[in-house]
C-alpha cells in the first residue's frame, strides 16, 4: 500500500515563497513519475507540475518559471518550490504517483494520491 503525505502549505503574502514536500511510503520515485495538482474552491483539480523517474520536469504554463519540482536523492520524497506566489495560486495542493516512470498532465494517469495541503496567498 502506497501512502503519500504532503506538507509545507500555509498562509503567505503575494510574492512570498513556499516549499511543498511529499513523502512516500511503500514506493520510491526511482521508477515512477510523480505530479503535483491543485484544486481551488469551486474549481476542478488541475495539473501543476510533474517529474519523471529520471528527473525530467514539466510545468503548467501558469506556474512555469515560478515553481520547481524535484526529488530527493533517496527518491522517497518529491518537492515543489513555489516562488513569487500569487493569490490565484490559492488551492489545496495534492501529490500523486504516476502509473509509469513517465509523467502526464492527466489526472487519470495517477494512481496514488495524498490528502493535500492548503496553500493560501493573500495580503
Amino acid at each position: 500500500q502506497v501512502q503519500l503525505v504532503e506538507s509545507g502549505g500555509g498562509l503567505v503574502q503575494p510574492g512570498d515563497s513556499l516549499r511543498l514536500s511529499c513523502a512516500a511510503s511503500g514506493r520510491t520515485f526511482s521508477r515512477y513519475g510523480a505530479g503535483w495538482f491543485r484544486q481551488a474552491p469551486g474549481k476542478e483539480r488541475e495539473f501543476v507540475a510533474a517529474i519523471s523517474w529520471n528527473g525530467g520536469a514539466y510545468y503548467a504554463d501558469s506556474v512555469k518559471g515560478r515553481f520547481t519540482i524535484s526529488k530527493d536523492n533517496a527518491e522517497i520524497a518529491v518537492y515543489m518550490q513555489m516562488n513569487s506566489l500569487k493569490p490565484e495560486d490559492t488551492a489545496v495542493y495534492y501529490c500523486a504517483v504516476h502509473y509509469s516512470g513517465s509523467y502526464s498532465t492527466s489526472i487519470r494517469d495517477y494512481i496514488y494520491w495524498g490528502r493535500g495541503t492548503q496553500v493560501t496567498v493573500s495580503s
